[in-house]
């Protein structure tokens, strides 16, 4: 009982970590109560069956609920995590990429590649030349419709995004997936604008990291619209044009600034793919994308269904051919030229030209009638022009029949023989040695050493003066004044005049063996209209920056004189007999006196015309660039009927003037002019001019006024030591050169019939002489 006793104040373990007490066993729940081992030595349980069922039941349901809200609960965790892993990874590649960008500080808008602008005399664009094809316009300076375009078709949140479009971009993943290809593009013009200037167009995760971060920069920089205007004025249309006025030149040929609806649709449908929707190349996709874009500038508001009606109708059909037209040539040599006179092209510039439009367009179009008649049946392909006035200023300028075809500029690069039009240089050597143009020499078979030229209809005329030689182009006469003159004196000459290609000291010279370019050429005739004085030619007048800075201006304004304006007015008048009655008549323009002289090359490869009235000095050229010959065709025959055909319109509306000098040729007894207009504007009248006969009439040929002998300074004198003007002139006077310093150099010439030496008359020089007839 005792032991019993004791075992009854045994203390149990208890969770509390104090003795348990006898109360506690009433303390507690009976599911919670732990009776340790003695219950277990009962065989008790731990609870009631009834008890322990009804837990197992209630355990199933708990779990249930719990697990359904615990997968919310795990994937809106997960989500969160992934999320902020995300937002981890990309801040890392943004600073990867960005740590290797160059510093921010460092970054600025590339310099646009300049732009020159060609101008014409009237200040209307010829063409550009530059990297882009075009000038930059500010958003004012171009049409309004452009910017609208561009934003409704390729950014409609322009002005509402910092530069990096969420909702679009949303948008256009959305699209493209709908649609199951690429739809749209979630590019904004401000990263479209940073990939253009900084990045390559490498399709990488780096660079789309550095296009947004760039984007960026460049909103917080600038304005929305100076984006604009640079994204406008640098983006690529395709055709080698970038920038909208490049574009619209290009394909509308006229300025962005005045751009029409339909027009700007069209710019901004070629974003796209300027390529495939060129106009040049596929009109009807780029009128269906132009509609696109009309209908998003409708949806946008920025026009109304009238307006689209009329922009319908506005659409350009086909784009016009850009890369024709002669103005081109003219742009090429300018672009030749602006380096050495400006040097390097460091921004913007605008060339003033002498061009004048309107006859630059008329001498195209001269040389395309006289082609398109006449060429295919005589062979003849191309053809060239220059027109002069008498300071050296290009008024027009044709290098072949179409610059599309052939950018080659036979107008300046081409060097070919001049042939007979050539001569005028010869006997202008020949007035400056002494003889007049009633100076009588032998036409008749003529050798000089191994050669023995003839005339182009292998007839002679006897005794002729120096005026009917010229007039017929007689090559018997021209050859001996070579040997007269001395082939050097004749190259000293024509260099002085302008040409400036290496000329042969030969005596075939005479006959224009030389090659020459029609640009030289023209322009030393260009002395014979001015009275004398050289007309360097040139086509630049000014160069200026975009705000009007002068970077260069021509300086010919006081040109040298190079002829004497007594030899001017004397190879005027018989040069006029050529257009009159000799081998230039179809040259004839009515009411106008007009002076010329034909060319023609062996076997009809070559075949000139130049000639001028008092306003402007013109030469033609037609043959072909392989050297084919053609059919008979002559300086008299298609160059002389272009010729007409251009200066008639070039002196269209202008009052008829004469030549320097009237036409009168020194010596005439009855000071006629030896051809003159028609007062009623009919044919000119053409008028003998025979040698003086008479003491007053010789008085008057040596003191005759000229109503210009005092508009130009004192001009050389005529040597003095020529034979007389009025007998023809032996065979002995140019075998010995008569005082030239070519007797020892030049083989003699055989001319007809032999004559003695003491056929040749002194040259009457003083009033004595004169009245003595000595």
């Amino acid at each position: 009982m005792a032991g019993r006793g004791r075992s009854s104040d045994r203390i149990e373990p208890s969770f509390s970590g104090r003795p348990a007490r006898d109360d506690d066993e009433f303390s507690l729940d009976a599911d919670d109560r732990v009776v340790g081992s003695r219950s277990a030595r009962r065989g008790g349980s731990r609870a009631p069956p009834q008890r322990a069922a009804r837990q197992r039941r209630r355990e199933p349901r708990e779990r249930e609920g719990g697990g359904f809200f615990s997968f919310l609960r795990r994937a809106v965790y997960w989500c969160v995590v992934l999320f902020i892993w995300t937002g981890i990874g990309l801040a890392g590649l943004v600073v990867y990429y960005g740590a290797r960008m160059p510093s921010a500080s460092t970054w600025a808008i590339p310099e646009r590649p300049p732009n020159v602008k060609i101008a014409a005399v009237d200040g209307s664009v010829i063409a550009n030349r530059g990297a882009t094809g075009g000038e930059a316009l500010s958003l004012e300076n171009m049409s309004p419709y452009i910017p609208e375009a561009v934003i409704a078709i390729e950014d409609r949140r322009f002005y509402s995004h910092f530069g990096v479009d969420p909702l679009g971009l949303g948008r256009a993943i959305v699209t493209n997936f709908t649609a199951g290809h690429m739809v749209q593009g979630g590019s904004t013009l401000t990263q479209q604008l940073a990939k253009n200037l900084f990045l390559s167009p490498e399709r990488t995760l780096e660079r789309k990291v550095q296009e947004v971060l760039l984007s960026l920069w460049l909103e917080q920089k600038y304005t929305k619209d100076q984006i604009l205007a640079m994204y406008l004025n640098r983006v690529f249309f395709g055709s080698n044009a970038y920038g909208v006025e490049a574009a619209s030149r290009r394909y509308f040929n006229k300025s962005a600034r005045d751009v029409n609806l339909g027009e700007a649709a069209v710019l901004a449908g070629l974003l796209k793919a300027p390529s495939r929707l060129s106009p040049a190349r596929d009109p009807e996709a780029a009128n269906a994308r132009a509609q696109l874009v009309l209908t998003a500038m409708r949806e946008q508001g920025f026009i109304t269904d009238s307006e689209v009606k009329t922009a319908m109708s506005q659409t350009p059909a086909s784009a016009k051919s850009y890369w024709s037209g002669a103005g081109h040539y003219v742009a090429d040599m300018v672009m030749d030229e602006l380096p050495s006179l400006i040097g390097d092209v460091k921004e913007d510039v605008i060339v003033d030209t002498t061009i004048d439009k309107s006859l630059e367009k008329k001498a195209e179009q001269s040389l395309v009638d006289v082609l398109d008649k006449e060429g295919g049946k005589l062979d003849a392909s191309q053809a060239a022009l220059v027109s002069i006035d008498g300071t050296g200023a290009i008024r027009a300028l044709v290098g072949g029949r179409d610059y599309a075809t052939s950018q080659f500029n036979r107008a300046v690069k081409a060097k070919r023989q001049p042939g007979s039009s050539f001569k005028p240089f010869v006997y202008a050597a020949a007035l400056e040695k002494g003889l007049t143009p009633f100076s009588v020499f032998n036409d008749a078979p003529i050798r000089i050493g191994d050669w023995t030229p003839e005339n182009y209809e292998k007839k002679y005329n006897g005794e002729v003066t120096l005026a009917t030689a010229l007039c017929k182009s007689l090559n018997t006469v021209a050859a001996q004044l070579v040997m007269y003159d001395g082939p050097d004196q004749v190259i000293k000459l024509a260099h002085r005049l302008g040409i400036e290609s290496e000329l042969q000291p030969n005596a075939s010279i005479a006959l224009g063996t030389s090659e020459v370019s029609l640009m030289e050429l023209t322009a030393s005739y260009a002395a014979f209209m001015n009275g004398g004085y050289k007309a360097t030619p040139h086509v630049i007048r000014r160069v200026t920056t975009a705000d009007g800075k002068v970077l260069y201006e021509n300086t010919y304004d006081s040109p040298p004189r190079v002829l004497s304006e007594q030899i001017a007015a004397e190879m005027n008048a018989m040069m006029m007999g050529v257009i009159e009655s000799g081998t230039g008549k179809s040259a004839k323009i009515p009411g106008w006196q007009a002076a010329g002289k034909t060319g023609t090359t062996q076997n009809s490869r070559d075949a000139l015309f130049v000639g001028f009235t008092s306003n402007l000095t013109t030469g033609v050229w037609f043959g072909n660039d392989d050297g084919k010959p053609m059919r008979k065709v002559t300086g008299g025959g298609l160059p002389a009927k272009a010729w007409k055909e251009f200066m008639i319109a070039a002196h269209k509306g202008l009052s008829p003037a004469p030549l320097f000098g009237n036409g009168q040729l020194i010596g005439d007894p009855n000071g006629q002019p030896m051809a003159q207009a028609a007062p009623d504007g009919g044919q000119p009248v053409t008028a003998e001019a025979p040698p003086p006969t008479t003491i007053g009439g010789i008085i008057s040929g040596v003191f005759g006024g000229n109503e210009n002998a005092n508009r130009y300074p004192q001009a050389p004198v005529r040597q003095q030591t020529a034979p007389s003007g009025n007998g023809p002139v032996p065979p002995a006077d140019i075998a010995e050169g008569d005082g030239s310093g070519y007797g020892n150099v030049v083989p003699p010439g055989d001319v007809g019939t032999p004559q003695t030496t003491s056929s040749v008359q002194p040259r009457r020089t003083t009033l004595l002489d004169l009245i003595m007839g000595q």
